[in-house]
């Protein structure tokens, strides 16, 4: 381990484990994908639809954000971001996702999931909207995110090997 900025050890990066939210991070992008042509009329026929991307949009945020503190944490020595906005911006200042991305999958009202649950009892012509733009910020996200792991073997380790 080495000597963070404020003093405190740096924890080593667990390359397993993001490599593993990220396999979960890509089979939720397919399962959106999967379920077909979204409209306002499938929403308020088939509100099980609704249920079901809120559901995987949730899954994806949160795996971000683990994703976000724990790279943040070891990489920069900061204290886990304390917000899901800080935490974009964590990894963008870490250098694993550009500012670009940062900014997009930190929206200004709510994240995703909970624009989708207001929209689907208010606006349901506002979901497609709402998805479209987190399927393609979290398929950007997940490249992000595996190209930063493959161009830094130094910092990003297996569970279990020897610590640099």
């Amino acid at each position: 381990m080495t000597a963070a900025n404020a003093g405190t050890a740096r924890v080593a990066v667990d390359r397993a484990s993001i490599e593993h939210r990220l396999i979960t991070m890509r089979k939720s992008v397919v399962q959106l994908d999967s379920l077909g042509a979204l409209d306002s009329a499938r929403l308020v026929s088939d509100p099980g639809a609704g249920l079901v991307i809120e559901r995987i949009l949730a899954l994806l945020h949160d795996l971000a954000l683990a994703i976000n503190r724990h790279v943040s944490e070891a990489v920069s020595g900061e204290a886990p971001p304390p917000t899901p906005a800080a935490s974009f911006g964590a990894a963008g200042r870490a250098g694993m996702i550009d500012a670009e991305l940062a900014t997009a999958l930190t929206l200004a009202d709510d994240p995703h999931h909970v624009l989708v649950q207001l929209y689907l009892d208010t606006e349901p012509e506002e979901v497609v909207a709402v998805v479209a733009a987190a399927l393609a910020g979290y398929r950007e996200y997940v490249r992000q995110v595996t190209d930063w792991i493959a161009v830094h073997p130094g910092c990003v380790r297996a569970s279990g090997d020897a610590g640099r």
